[in-house]
């Protein structure tokens, strides 16, 4: 019995290369199967090849709304420069790693270029005009995603809060029992917070 269905496996299989094999009107299907692979290849390397291009700092930078308005600021902050050489760029913390929501926010920020376009913030009065707009979307979208950002770097169980200073080891220790977003308690950390921002902390009765 296992010799016959062995014999139709093999005799399938063979039906279905002479198909592969067979001409069409000028290439062999496993011709065109193969080139298709081929060119699959190349579009999708060239696809991320420009899209890790987008992710690069002199790319960010490269309109005057980022160079002139956050990215001398960004350049003050232990982000940028610190004891042990570890620099997080625009993309660490405003792009996500994982493929679905990276492609969300690429999308997103296609639209946000509509801004520029229209000259909305293209100079710095209107860029510090509209900052506070701007810094709550982002801290909106960091918090829904509990700063997934932050943790690609810093994790709270790979914190060691007996050297932190006490009021910042028992916010951490807090924080990790819920998971809570970086954001809530970060704002401001690698930028200047805008202006019209008041710390809901503070606000309360």
């Amino acid at each position: 019995m296992s010799t016959f269905r062995e014999t139709r496996i093999i005799r399938w299989l063979d039906q279905m290369w002479q198909v592969l094999k067979k001409p069409s009107a000028k290439y062999s299907l496993l011709a065109l199967l193969g080139a298709g692979f081929a060119a699959g290849i190349v579009f999708w390397g060239g696809f991320n090849t420009g899209l890790e291009a987008t992710n690069r700092l002199n790319f960010c930078i490269s309109c005057h709304e980022m160079r002139d308005n956050v990215y001398p600021e960004y350049k003050k902050t232990i982000h940028y420069q610190n004891p042990v050489g570890v620099r997080a760029i625009c993309s660490d913390c405003h792009v996500p790693h994982e493929w679905i929501p990276k492609m969300r926010r690429k999308m997103r920020a296609s639209l946000e270029v509509f801004a520029k376009i229209t000259g909305k913030v293209d100079t710095r009065e209107k860029f510090q005009n509209h900052r506070l707009e701007m810094a709550e979307d982002e801290w909106a979208r960091m918090k829904a995603n509990k700063s997934q950002e932050c943790k690609n770097c810093h994790s709270y169980p790979a914190m060691t809060t007996s050297t932190q200073t006490p009021d910042a080891a028992s916010h951490h220790l807090q924080a990790m029992k819920t998971d809570e977003a970086c954001i809530d308690c970060h704002k401001g950390i690698a930028h200047m917070l805008p202006k019209g921002y008041v710390d809901p902390s503070l606000s309360e009765d």
